[in-house]
């Protein structure tokens, strides 16, 4: 029986159980914790010193309102770093890979932007959907063009990260089959297809980290816009 290619996107169950959750709350065990102690080791020494600059580079445009976001998209910049690159590792199941978590994970967080847009200042938010000198004809057309953008900025993001993780793993996994397959006929050329896969599993562990920085540095625009 041939297996799709696709299967490796599966969630995986055992005895009727979904591991989902399971690999969810993994990343967070995997993560040294604060000691009490004035020197730390290097690892937490790393970590706050990578937090605290990705912390400063993403809120520095935004006004003392966006600040309050700084907890909440850090640790999901961490966690969608973590789910990415574990993901690379063999035998492992990447949940990112899953359209449905990641709109779980785009659509809140995007309406939640939306909805304080909405309260705080519902006239600068409604402006965004009507350029400034639009003439008289084409305002409803831009109007209806804008909202329909608007409401496609969660399906991006996720449909994004989605399929960049996707075409990043299927890539990988085919030139492994290729790698294989050529082994015995052409040892050679089978070298020279492994050092391809060696600079491709550096490509994707880039774009992991690379995807998860975009997903949230979105967010913070979208939030820039409504604070």
């Amino acid at each position: 029986m041939t297996l799709s290619l696709f299967d490796q996107f599966m969630s995986p169950w055992h005895l009727g159980i979904p591991l989902l959750a399971i690999s969810l709350v993994l990343p967070w065990v995997l993560f040294p914790t604060p000691t009490s102690r004035w020197l730390n080791n290097r690892m937490l020494t790393f970590q706050s010193w990578f937090i605290a600059r990705f912390t400063q580079q993403t809120f520095l445009p935004l006004n003392v309102g966006g600040h309050k976001w700084a907890l909440l998209l850090t640790s999901l910049m961490v966690f969608l770093i973590t789910l990415n690159m574990l993901g690379l590792l063999p035998y492992t199941f990447t949940p990112t890979t899953q359209l449905s978590l990641n709109l779980g994970l785009a659509v809140p967080l995007w309406l939640a932007t939306v909805v304080i847009g909405m309260r705080n200042q519902p006239t600068a938010a409604l402006g965004h959907l009507l350029p400034e000198g639009t003439p008289t004809p084409l305002i409803p057309v831009l109007i209806i063009i804008e909202t329909i953008s608007l409401f496609i900025r969660p399906v991006a993001l996720g449909v994004r990260l989605t399929a960049n993780l996707t075409a990043g793993h299927l890539l990988i996994q085919l030139v492994s089959m290729a790698v294989l397959v050529l082994l015995p006929m052409m040892p050679v050329v089978a070298v020279l297809t492994a050092m391809l896969l060696l600079m491709l599993t550096l490509l994707e562990i880039a774009v992991a980290m690379i995807q998860a920085y975009v997903f949230v540095l979105l967010l913070s625009l979208y939030l820039q816009e409504n604070v």
